[in-house]
């Protein structure tokens, strides 16, 4: 498994690292947290955008589309994947429910998830800490 982690900046300023995500997409079973969500929204050909104020902080509600649970989450990010933009066979998994904007995606098929927010951070006792349901 190849894990994209979060990291500063704008995904389309590092074209490279779009490439490069590309040439695993389908070899390996993929996850991304953050910068490394919007590089796989990329990688599979769609687009961002730089969101007027981004998301910062904890307490961002995100909606779990798969299951209808409402995560508390922290985030750390400007850009946003426009789901618009991505193939036939993405899910949009995940939604926050301040603006609607994408909050994780899957893309079952080749074995990818992604997120937004930052599992890791757990804002809430256990919100975000679902183990092996994101790929279920």
């Amino acid at each position: 498994m190849e894990f994209f982690s979060n990291g500063p900046g704008d995904p389309s300023a590092v074209p490279y690292a779009v490439e490069t995500v590309k040439e695993l997409l389908g070899k390996v079973p993929v996850f991304g947290i953050c910068m490394g969500h919007q590089l796989l929204g990329q990688a599979l050909g769609g687009k961002t955008f730089k969101m007027k104020f981004g998301h910062h902080g904890g307490n961002h509600p995100v909606r779990n589309m798969r299951n209808g649970r409402v995560e508390i989450s922290a985030q750390n990010h400007n850009p946003a994947v426009d789901p618009a933009t991505l193939p036939k066979g993405v899910e949009v998994t995940h939604v926050n429910l301040n603006d609607g904007t994408c909050a994780g995606l899957a893309f079952p098929s080749l074995n990818i998830m992604s997120l937004q927010h930052h599992p890791e951070a757990s804002p809430g006792p256990h919100d975000s800490d679902f183990g092996n349901a994101y790929f279920e």
